[in-house]
């Protein structure tokens, strides 16, 4: 007869050691970081090539080895810190107040059936208009000012996350609030212990959508506008003919967007690591 090796020590120290190698060789993936690298490459190789051979003017295309450099340059200037700074200040304004609202509102809505077959209609209106068409409104209402960008990116990321909250809502167990309600649950204890939990998942979607959307819709109303920021810094940049400093302005939006998804991916692994769904893209 045979006999089960005894849980010791060091067993369950080695079966701890494989845990954790296994799940630092699920978080660095080379594979996957190398063929980003090299997609970037591959992109600017081919654009320093379609310039060079002249199929487009390099006079209002510069080639990366004249852009990259000076974007180089353009990160050794308080300026351009500055305009950073109120890029993400309008940004993080906007989308917390569209965070806010969304949330409310979309609990609001969501839990009750009546609100939401009256309030259908207006948010299947509303949903689809673009947020750019609203520039010459919010021009009239503020001017050239902070509040105007406000406008914009609040409703734009505003959508992102209150159509998230709607469905995360409607996915909570109707058993779960019967029996909230059969043990004397307050209103306000079940959307703490019932509803939130179940959308805090659709929730951080929104956030990450509505993140994304809201720098887009920043940047265009500093472009159009002329609110202060990145956008109204290419625009000078464009208007004086400076057009490798334009085009690495372009460059270092891009760069502050990957920055800010890979920001709240962190914080989404971080608030949702008991969910299903990050445990399974971990181990993937």
């Amino acid at each position: 007869m045979t006999t089960a090796p005894p849980a010791d020590g060091s067993t369950v120290t080695t079966a701890v050691a494989v845990t954790t190698a296994r799940s630092r060789r699920r978080s660095f993936r080379p594979r996957r970081a190398l063929l980003g690298i090299g997609g970037i490459v591959l992109l600017l190789a081919v654009w320093e090539v379609v310039v060079r051979a002249g199929l487009i003017d390099a006079r209002f295309l510069p080639p990366p080895t004249e852009v990259i450099p000076r974007l180089f340059q353009i990160l050794g200037l308080a300026d351009f810190w500055v305009a950073v700074g109120q890029t993400l200040g309008q940004w993080a304004a906007g989308l917390g107040i569209a965070l806010v609202l969304g949330c409310v509102l979309g609990v609001i809505i969501g839990l009750s059936p009546f609100l939401r077959r009256a309030t259908h209609s207006t948010v299947e209106f509303l949903r689809p208009v673009p947020s750019v068409a609203l520039i010459p409104l919010a021009v009239l209402l503020f001017g050239v000012r902070v509040e105007a960008s406000l406008l914009l990116i609040v409703y734009a990321a505003f959508w992102q996350i209150f159509i998230q909250v709607l469905y995360g809502v409607a996915d909570v167990d109707a058993v779960a609030m019967s029996t909230g309600r059969s043990y004397g649950f307050s209103t306000w204890q079940r959307v703490r212990d019932i509803v939130f939990p179940t959308t805090l998942p659709y929730v951080m979607t929104g956030l990450r959508l509505g993140a994304a959307v809201a720098l887009i819709l920043a940047i265009t109303a500093q472009l159009i506008i002329g609110t202060p920021g990145l956008g109204q810094t290419i625009s000078q940049a464009q208007n004086g003919g400076q057009y490798a400093t334009m085009y690495a302005l372009i460059l270092a939006t891009g760069f502050l967007g990957i920055l800010i998804n890979a920001a709240t991916r962190v914080l989404e692994k971080a608030l949702l690591s008991w969910h299903q769904s990050v445990r399974e893209e971990a181990a993937a």
